[in-house]
């Protein structure tokens, strides 16, 4: 039926036409080499265990590192972040710059099974210390000049058993100045920063606090960002810029794509998201349930993370989005 309006209007319908319409003026797409793998590394275990929070990862043991990132690598994976399960925790995490400590021996025996694996460890001390903090804990807070000198020591055993980069979440004032200083005085001025520069005090955390067995006393809300506050969180990356950050993080990633999208207009660095474990798990338990297409929701979250702004993706979901794209190669 022929349109009774007599003035020109613009059909938007004319650019979906096809798969090949849609393919040529699509905006935004993400690829595999955006996305960063997180590993958990338990010590003592002899095989691995499942964490029920997060279907389908595992805990694995350290005599499991070297096949698994093998695995990783042959999938086409290049970056993965290990947390380590620490079973010799203290009150100030002194483990993580033991040169024979689980932080250094994990990047070890990375960087030996696959030297072209960029290997980006966190590093905090929660995983590491008795009271689940992020630092140096005392009178019910955490100490942030203290922390940071106890950061420098983590960051450079790091970078001394290889690491590629590294990725500071402590939220302490003044953590990515201290780190650049204290590795460049070390000799290791090539290894990256990419700083947790915008993590919030978030309820999504649930199922990798499970993940890494922490048990923590008291909440973290006195160093970690108020999730109702977007400005602040532009003072917090722009700090970390100026203190000599490579790439800036926003963490979690689906609540806070404002953030993202307006950090974007604000530096030229680029800008990463982590798709925490709440939000994995989101999307896992609803998958289960027959509730949604997993593939297709995993695969809109990571586009809408691109279209926000970022420009890389830390995900659970990089190895199984990995598989899904070799078997779609393969089909």
């Amino acid at each position: 039926m022929a349109s009774l309006i007599s003035t020109p209007f613009k059909r938007m319908r004319r650019m979906r036409t096809s798969a090949n319409m849609r393919d040529l003026v699509r905006e935004h797409e993400f690829k595999l080499a955006d996305l960063i793998h997180p590993i958990f590394i338990e010590e003592t275990l002899t095989e691995a265990v499942p964490i029920t929070t997060m279907p389908g990862i595992d805990r694995i043991p350290e005599s499991m590192l070297a096949d698994e990132v093998t695995e990783l690598y042959r999938l086409g994976v290049r970056y993965v972040m290990p947390f380590g399960i620490s079973h010799t925790k203290d009150e100030i995490g002194s483990d993580t710059w033991n040169d024979q400590g689980l932080l250094a021996r994990m990047v070890t025996t990375i960087k030996t099974a696959c030297p072209d694996m960029m290997v980006i460890p966190d590093i905090c001390f929660c995983e590491y210390t008795t009271h689940g903090h992020c630092g140096v804990y005392h009178d019910d807070q955490v100490l942030n000049d203290e922390t940071l000198a106890l950061l420098v020591k983590q960051s450079v055993t790091a970078a001394r058993a290889g690491a590629d980069m590294l990725a500071p979440s402590a939220m302490m004032d003044g953590q990515v100045q201290a780190i650049r200083q204290g590795l460049d005085a070390a000799g290791y001025e090539h290894v990256a920063i990419l700083a947790h520069a915008v993590k919030f005090a978030s309820a999504f955390y649930g199922p990798f606090r499970v993940a890494v067995d922490c048990e923590l006393h008291g909440d973290r809300k006195a160093y970690q960002m108020d999730c109702a506050n977007g400005r602040q969180a532009l003072q917090e990356a722009l700090l970390d810029e100026e203190e000599g950050a490579d790439i800036l993080m926003v963490k979690p990633g689906t609540p806070y794509l404002d953030v993202v999208a307006n950090l974007r207009q604000q530096t030229h660095l680029p800008l990463a998201v982590y798709q925490v474990g709440g939000e994995y798990a989101s999307i896992k338990f609803a998958a289960l349930a027959g509730a949604l297409d997993e593939k297709r929701v995993v695969y809109e979250t990571l586009t809408g993370f691109k279209r926000a702004g970022a420009d890389l993706i830390v995900s659970y979901y990089t190895k199984q989005v990995a598989q899904w794209l070799a078997a779609d190669k393969n089909s």
